[in-house]
């Protein structure tokens, strides 16, 4: 009689645990990665990375959204972050992918706006004196017109993608300064081209935050890997000249993919 009472008190607590660990298996198990949608211009689709698709957008096998995607196998991914993008261009051209299931959203935006590569093209070019003029200007740009333009965008991001965690990367600084270059734009001129970078990702981490985004300083781990460091993650005057001021494929895996896994 005990042994059949401890029998079945026995059978019930077997029964029990095979329910409470059936239950608790999911908690345990491994969750597929978010679906992830990169958006962006080209410091995001990977300009002087290599390893191109075909097409104007120059997007490479080695940008930092490919890399994230490869290690992370998320539910999907969509890549349209596009060469020369302005904010125009992401509302016009690459929100297509974004709905409520999206969990992932990167994106990089504003540089072009700014009229960046306008801005190094004059500092090469035609000198100290219409260099600091013209970042002068890229800079009053990015003070009293485009935060509005990256408002429109982040609105637009979360109303099509409600649920996503939104990730905005900043720009690194282009240079490292009394550095190791003797050749190119002055030091003055170096000087200006950091400060607008300064100002960019002022602005777009302000405005990231005060939509609810994450947004990752690209700075600190671009430091000691600027052009005239000696150990450069970025390009300088290159040909095609499109490459020009544009992280490496080791600035996209050393510099962008940590600060996005920070965020992701």
């Amino acid at each position: 009689m005990k042994l059949r009472r401890w029998a079945s008190t026995a059978t019930a607590a077997v029964a029990f645990l095979g329910l409470s660990l059936i239950g608790a298996a999911p908690a345990n198990a491994e969750e597929a990665a978010p679906s992830y949608v990169a958006l962006g211009d080209s410091y995001s689709s990977g300009v002087g990375a290599g390893d191109y698709e075909s097409g104007d957008c120059k997007r490479s096998a080695n940008a930092y959204p490919k890399l994230w995607s490869a290690a992370n196998s998320p539910a999907s991914f969509d890549f349209t972050a596009c060469s020369g993008a302005r904010t125009s261009d992401v509302l016009s051209n690459q929100l297509g992918p974004l709905n409520d299931g999206t969990g992932l959203v990167s994106i990089s935006i504003g540089g072009n706006d700014a009229g960046f590569a306008d801005a190094m093209q004059t500092c090469v070019l035609q000198g100290e004196s219409a260099c600091l003029t013209r970042i002068q200007e890229a800079r009053d740009y990015i003070a009293n017109t485009l935060p509005g333009k990256l408002d429109t965008v982040y609105d637009a991001i979360r109303e099509k993608a409600p649920n996503a965690k939104v990730a905005v990367l900043g720009y690194p600084h282009i240079y490292k300064l009394q550095g190791d270059c003797n050749v190119g734009i002055s030091e003055k001129s170096r000087e200006a081209v950091n400060a607008a970078s300064d100002d960019l990702n002022d602005v777009t981490a302000k405005r990231a935050a005060d939509h609810g985004f994450g947004f990752g300083d690209v700075r600190p781990a671009f430091g000691g890997h600027e052009i005239c460091s000696g150990d450069e993650w970025l390009h300088s005057v290159t040909v095609p000249v499109d490459e020009s001021y544009h992280p490496t494929a080791a600035g996209q895996s050393g510099g962008y993919l940590p600060v996005l896994d920070s965020l992701g």
